[in-house]
């Protein structure tokens, strides 16, 4: 089977150097592509020190053909 990787950002709000995951905005982006056939294959943070992050990098896939 052959596949189709996309990735996406979301950012995390609540200050100048990251904060918390606004999770009504996360699952607006899950369900955008997800409408679109693609699937959530795998995520991970952008961790920088004592829990803070800036970004949950999210990457798809979908089967091609």
């Amino acid at each position: 089977m052959l596949w189709m990787y996309k990735t996406a950002k979301v950012k995390a709000t609540g200050g100048f150097l990251g904060g918390k995951f606004n999770a009504g905005k996360l699952e607006v982006k899950l369900n955008e592509l997800g409408k679109d056939g693609w699937e959530l294959s795998t995520s991970f943070t952008t961790n920088k020190n004592y829990g803070e992050t800036r970004d949950a990098v999210l990457v798809f896939k979908r089967s091609v053909g």
